[in-house]
């Protein structure tokens, strides 16, 4: 039986190999231009090089999005850099505009094409009309119940079908907005989104100016656009007996530990499926995980009912978070028990920690003994990114993630 493929986000090249080893059959990634995500990193042309070798050592694959919506200067340079990706054998590039599928087919009928969300597509004679141009997969737009994704899959059954099944809704159909562009100068159809959705929005008459009228949840405002997040970790029965044959993580932006913890959890949930285990003590278990990462609260979009005005947020458009991620283990000694550990956010002595792995359930232990890099006993380590040495128990490889429950 083939496996629904889960597809991680990757904003630069640590969040890349972090996603893979903690379970990702795929990432999805942009170079330094014609992708959706200006705010991540991103990669210049030796770290997409690096990043796909990578991957493909450990027979994963990598999509590159050329998906933003072009004006006629966003076109220069495309056939380059899109020739360079074939060079380096990528496995497939994510586009919305015919434009540039266009450029895509003149110079590689080969190269695998998988059509954006941006595209819009919500139903399945559009779905035909893309598979006869030659497409090989639909990023479904986010506004389809999980019936009408079943048809779909019935009408167009080899075409790939993928979805979003978790983290931040965007309040504009598929994606396209003009709210940033038009308040801020910064194009969300290129790339550049200002969230504004995401601000705080008074009442004003236009004759009344800097009168604001009570029409706030809050003191502070009214949040109106702002959506809960997406998570299906407690329904992936659902979604895979949907057809779907992907399943998409949001976040490029987002942080090394939001990648390890989202896509270790529907790791673990995606096999569970598969092996019979999947149960609901399993889900809560993994949703409870997911939760320990920023988040806010969630929703499940428009799978099962269109949205209500309970799948808004209206107090606040910050984040939730109970955890901090503090750490992620270098090097393990297995003779000393000598961890050596970067630092992510500050460590006490005596702080009470998580730690996480790929393939390991999280164990707790209390931080002992630091010696920072001039190998000087230390009670706390202050700086980012500083590496320091301490002695753990259990046994903890490379990768490992370290967080502190606030």
């Amino acid at each position: 039986m083939k496996k629904v493929e889960l597809l991680a986000p990757a904003g630069d090249l640590e969040k890349l190999k972090i996603a893979i080893m903690y379970g990702a059959d795929a990432v999805y990634l942009a170079g330094e231009a014609f992708g959706m995500r200006t705010a991540s990193k991103n990669f210049n042309e030796e770290q997409l090089k690096e990043g796909v070798e990578f991957a493909h050592s450990r027979k994963k694959k990598v999509y590159i999005t050329l998906n933003i919506i072009p004006h006629n200067d966003d076109l220069d340079g495309l056939e380059e850099y899109v020739q360079y990706l074939i060079d380096i054998n990528v496995d497939a590039v994510i586009v919305s505009d015919p434009g540039i599928y266009s450029i895509v087919r003149s110079i590689s009928e080969d190269l695998e094409v998988h059509l954006s969300t941006q595209a819009s597509v919500t139903n399945y004679k559009t779905v035909k009309f893309w598979e006869k141009m030659g497409i090989k997969r639909i990023v479904l737009a986010r506004e389809l119940s999980l019936e009408e994704i079943k048809r779909i899959k019935e009408e167009v059954p080899n075409m790939d079908l993928e979805v979003f099944v978790h983290g931040a809704m965007c309040i504009s159909y598929s994606g396209r907005c003009l709210l940033s562009n038009y308040m801020t100068g910064r194009d969300a159809n290129r790339g550049d989104c200002a969230q504004a959705c995401r601000w705080k929005y008074h009442l004003v008459e236009e004759k009344r100016p800097g009168e604001y009228y009570p029409i706030e949840e809050t003191d502070k405002g009214t949040f109106i656009y702002n959506s809960k997040d997406l998570c299906m970790i407690d329904s992936l029965d659902d979604l895979i007996s949907s057809g779907v044959d992907s399943l998409k993580i949001e976040g490029r932006v987002k942080t090394q530990y939001y990648v390890a913890t989202v896509i270790r959890s529907y790791r673990i949930a995606i096999d569970a499926y598969y092996n019979g285990d999947f149960t609901k003590e399993l889900a809560d278990y993994l949703l409870n995980e997911i939760k320990k990462s920023s988040h806010r609260d969630f929703t499940k979009g428009f799978f099962y009912n269109k949205p209500t005005a309970e799948d808004q947020l209206y107090t606040s458009s910050s984040y939730t978070r109970n955890y901090d991620f503090v750490g992620i283990v270098l090097d393990y000694d297995e003779n000393t028990k000598i961890a050596t550990i970067e630092q992510r956010n500050r460590i006490f002595k005596g702080d009470k920690l998580e730690v996480f792995g790929p393939e390991k359930d999280y164990f707790e232990f209390e931080m002992g003994t630091m010696i920072n890099d001039e190998g000087k006993e230390v009670d706390v380590v202050p700086r980012a990114r500083e590496i320091f040495k301490t002695k753990i128990d259990f046994s903890v490889k490379p990768w490992y993630m370290i967080r502190k429950k606030l």
